[in-house]
C-alpha cells in the first residue's frame, strides 16, 4: 500500500501558496486494509476514508466510466491493482493531476509542473468533456488564479461540451456553487470571460451582458473584500428586478444574495443621488430596505452601489445615507408609540419624528 499527496495541495505547494487542505489518494489497498488501520469510511459513490487522527480524507485509487449525461453519469471503480497513473487521468486539470509521495517524490505523468510554471490550464484527457462540472471548476480557477491562461485545446473542448448540451445537464444548486465560490476569489472577472468564451455563460446566466465596465465592477467589489451577497449584488446592478428573480430562481440563489441585488438595482439611481436627497426622501428610502430591522444590509446595500461607481475610498452618498439611517434608529418608536393617543396615527408619529431625526443630522453635517 502506498499513500500520495494529490490535488490542490500539491499545486498549492508548488506555486507557493498556503496549503489549506490535503487530499490523498492510496494504491494498492482494499476498503477492508483501510478499515485495519483505523480509517473511517465516508464515501457513498466510491470509498473515501478519513485518517483516525488528522481527518484527512484518503481515497483508494480509482478509474471511472461515463453511464449518462451530466455530472452524476459515472461508475466508479477501485481494486488494489489501480495504479497512480490511473488515477491521475481522470483528474480534470493537469496541474491537479500531480501526486507527491511520502518522501518527497513528485510523480507527474500528465506535465502538470510546466503548466504551472507558464500558468496554462490544460485538461489532461478527453474525460474532461464528460463532466461539465469542470468547465465551471476551470472558470473558478480562473478567478483565484488570473495569471493562467486556458490552453487552445482546452477550450475548444469546453466550446463542445457546451454545443453538445453537456452544460445543460448540470443542477441548479451545483452551477451556484461553483459562481458563488468563483465570486468570493481576487478577480472573479477572470471566471466570468472564460465562461463567456467557451459560451457557457449564455448558458447558465444568460441574463448577464458583460461589458469591460461590468468585469471592472465586480473585481473591484472583491478588492474591497466584500461579501458574497454584496458581491452577487454588484454583478446584477443593471439588471431589472424581473431578470434578476429569473436567475436567483434558475440557479437556487439564496435568499439573502437575491433580496439584496433586487433591493441594489431597484435603488441604484437613488442612492447614487442621495446628496441631493431630503430628510423625508432617506427616510422613506431606509423604510422601503427595511433599514430599520435590517441595518446590516442597508450596509451591504450602500456597498454594492458604491463599487458600481468604483469607489475604493469614502462614498459621500453612503456616508449621507448611513448617517441618516443611524439618527431615524435612534428615535424611540416604542415610547411614541405607547405616549401617542391616537393609535391610528402611530406610524404617522414615528414617521414625523425620524424625518425630524434626519433633518438634524443633515443640519450637523
Amino acid at each position: 500500500m502506498k499513500i500520495y499527496t494529490v490535488g490542490g495541495a500539491v499545486r498549492d505547494q508548488l506555486l507557493g501558496l498556503p496549503v489549506k487542505d490535503h487530499d490523498h489518494v492510496v494504491v494498492g489497498a482494499t476498503p477492508k486494509d483501510m478499515l485495519r488501520q483505523g480509517f473511517r469510511p465516508v464515501g457513498k459513490d466510491f470509498p473515501v476514508f478519513l485518517h483516525p487522527k488528522t481527518q484527512e480524507e484518503y481515497a483508494l485509487a480509482r478509474t471511472e466510466r461515463k453511464t449518462a449525461p451530466g455530472y452524476r453519469g459515472f461508475v466508479f471503480h477501485t481494486a488494489p491493482d489501480v495504479t497512480l497513473e490511473d488515477d491521475l487521468v481522470r483528474r480534470d486539470l493537469t496541474i491537479n493531476a500531480i501526486a507527491q509521495a511520502e518522501d518527497g517524490t513528485l510523480t507527474d505523468p500528465f506535465g502538470g509542473i510546466a503548466d504551472i510554471q507558464n500558468k496554462i490550464f490544460r485538461h489532461v484527457s478527453d474525460a474532461f468533456g464528460e463532466d461539465p462540472v469542470r468547465i465551471l471548476r476551470l472558470a473558478r480557477f480562473a478567478a483565484r488564479f488570473h495569471q493562467f491562461t486556458v490552453a487552445p485545446a482546452t477550450m475548444e473542448l469546453m466550446r463542445r461540451m457546451v454545443a453538445n448540451g453537456e452544460v445543460d445537464a448540470l443542477v441548479a444548486e451545483r452551477v451556484w456553487q461553483e459562481v458563488a465560490k468563483g465570486l468570493m476569489e481576487s478577480h472573479p472577472s477572470r471566471m466570468l470571460t472564460v465562461l463567456h468564451e467557451c459560451g457557457a455563460l449564455a448558458r447558465i446566466m444568460g441574463e448577464i451582458q458583460l461589458s469591460e465596465r461590468l468585469l471592472q465592477v465586480i473585481d473591484h467589489a472583491a478588492a474591497q473584500g466584500h461579501d458574497l451577497p454584496v458581491r452577487f449584488a454588484a454583478l446584477m446592478l443593471h439588471l431589472s428586478k424581473e431578470a434578476i428573480e429569473q436567475l436567483s430562481e434558475r440557479l437556487r440563489v439564496p435568499n439573502e444574495c437575491r433580496e439584496l441585488a433586487v433591493m441594489a438595482a431597484r435603488e441604484r439611481d437613488n442612492i447614487n443621488g442621495a446628496l441631493a436627497l431630503n430628510a423625508e426622501a432617506i427616510v422613506s428610502l431606509c423604510e422601503r430596505c427595511d433599514g430599520w430591522r435590517k441595518p446590516q444590509r442597508f450596509a451591504q446595500l450602500l456597498q454594492a452601489v458604491a463599487c458600481d461607481g468604483l469607489v475604493a475610498g469614502d462614498f459621500p452618498q453612503a456616508v449621507r445615507l448611513q448617517g441618516g439611517l443611524d439618527a431615524a434608529r435612534g428615535v424611540n418608536a416604542g415610547a411614541l408609540a405607547q405616549g401617542c393617543a391616537e393609535p391610528k396615527r402611530i406610524p404617522e408619529v414615528i414617521h414625523a419624528a425620524r424625518v425630524a431625526a434626519v433633518q438634524a443630522f443633515l443640519a450637523q453635517a
